[in-house]
């Protein structure tokens, strides 16, 4: 049930009121907006699907979903269910007013599925997709159980593919490893192999952690020259030192060390993260190395998603990354039990929203509490974020690592932020070389997701 504003002489006046689902009534505000206003525009927003939740047959060491498991209260692991498929297929699709809808299957890893699972999936698309509406799929999965008919597959049925691999194989088995210790780098070695030979589009997706971000050009050269690839993702691993069972925006601020102590940064007794979350500093380090890589030698051959958005931003386009937009929340999570939470990164019991078996989609992504949360990622900046130059480049990244307290003591600063720094400071000069001279020739770039 919606809320609906109190019919008056005058309903859009500023003590318009509003009344919700329970009866009580307060003043209208521009968080109700979205959802009273859902069917005076289109409606476009994301979700990762997890059908098989934390499922995974890897035991990689940085991974932040694998505890997900064993969250008290958590979704656990578990296979969707074909009702909950059906209805989570069909209400998004309806849901999405744009004229593309683009489900992304993640996990775990979703391959545990089968392929059979994944032909259901197109079935129920074409069954539910309306007139002039394009369905795409992406698929993001560390490859391993990639073959011959996964690839015709996924080649029929245009999936894009995210293929997680870290780097060459001194690199990449370091944290990617098999349940019994042994290494994966063949087996991944193999899947971009035979996606290749298949022509079937994929994304390079890296994980940088304390232990390979001094390596950025073994890293980028090994993505360019042996995987060929040409659209690549770098993440940077930040986790909370009691991710596993403390959600974001729970814990105790007053515990939050000071940019510039020995606590804001991996590998002391004392620090705020974990032992392989990268170090700040080693981040900025890694993101100017490999942006003058890909200037001197890919420009134009190659997306990074970290420069594409920048130059995108620049261009006054929106930011290409949810971490990088001022305002977060457009990009959803549902566990393969039907639940929703507010973000990917924020599956624990106090980001839960919503479920597709007692709500109505449409209205549980627009609800008052995931504008909040969304709302709430530049309304909480500290006071030497809204003073930076680089504050419209930045806004702080993604909320879940704002772990440490500015200079001042101010809480709410980003972990990564003198890395963002950095790497601004060294990019930005030659990126408005790059805005210029697109303008100049009269090109458009459109926006990507």
């Amino acid at each position: 049930m919606k809320p609906f504003i109190m019919p008056s002489s005058n309903p859009t006046a500023a003590h318009a009121t509003v009344v919700d689902p329970d009866g009580s009534v307060r003043p209208l505000d521009k968080y109700d907006a979205p959802l009273l206003l859902a069917n005076k525009g289109q409606r476009r927003f994301h979700i990762m699907a997890k059908p098989i939740g934390p499922a995974c047959n890897l035991d990689c060491s940085y991974c932040y979903y694998l505890a997900k498991a064993t969250l008290p209260d958590g979704s656990r692991s578990g296979r969707i269910s074909d009702e909950t498929l059906d209805l989570f297929i069909r209400q998004y699709i309806e849901a999405v007013t744009g004229g593309e809808v683009v489900f992304s299957w993640q996990g775990g890893e979703p391959t545990l599925l089968g392929v059979d699972f994944f032909r259901r999936v197109v079935e129920l698309e074409k069954k539910y997709a309306k007139p002039n509406q394009i369905v795409q799929n992406d698929l993001q999965t560390n490859g391993t159980l990639l073959d011959e008919e996964w690839c015709r597959f996924l080649k029929e049925n245009r999936f894009l593919v995210g293929l997680s691999i870290d780097g060459p194989r001194e690199i990449h088995d370091q944290c990617r490893f098999a349940k019994n210790g042994e290494s994966t780098f063949d087996m991944v070695l193999n899947a971009a192999r035979l996606l290749k030979r298949h022509g079937i589009p994929f994304n390079t997706l890296t994980c940088i952690s304390r232990y390979n971000a001094r390596r950025p050009l073994d890293i980028y050269r090994f993505l360019r020259r042996e995987i060929g690839s040409t659209n690549m993702q770098f993440i940077p691993i930040v986790e909370y030192r009691d991710f596993e069972r403390t959600a974001p925006q729970t814990w105790d601020a007053a515990t939050f060390p000071k940019q510039g102590d020995a606590g804001a940064r991996p590998g002391h007794p004392e620090s705020i993260v974990t032992d392989w979350s990268v170090d700040p500093e080693d981040w900025g380090y890694f993101l100017c190395k490999t942006f003058d890589e890909w200037r001197n030698k890919d420009l134009g051959k190659a997306y990074v998603n970290h420069f594409e958005t920048l130059v995108a931003q620049r261009l006054g386009l929106p930011s290409q990354m949810c971490v990088y937009s001022e305002i977060c929340g457009k990009g959803l999570a549902i566990e393969h039990d039907g639940t929703l939470y507010a973000c990917d990164h924020y599956v624990y019991p106090e980001y839960r929203i919503g479920s597709i078996r007692s709500g109505k989609l449409s209205d549980i992504v627009l609800s008052r509490a995931q504008v909040k949360f969304g709302y709430a990622k530049s309304e909480t900046l500290p006071r030497q974020c809204r003073e930076c130059s680089f504050l419209k480049d930045c806004w702080d990244e993604c909320p879940k690592n704002r772990i440490i307290g500015a200079a001042d003591g101010e809480p709410g600063l980003n972990y990564l932020c003198s890395g963002f720094k950095r790497f601004f400071a060294h990019a930005l000069p030659e990126v408005e070389r790059i805005v210029a001279n697109i303008r100049k020739r009269g090109v458009q770039p459109q926006a990507r997701m």
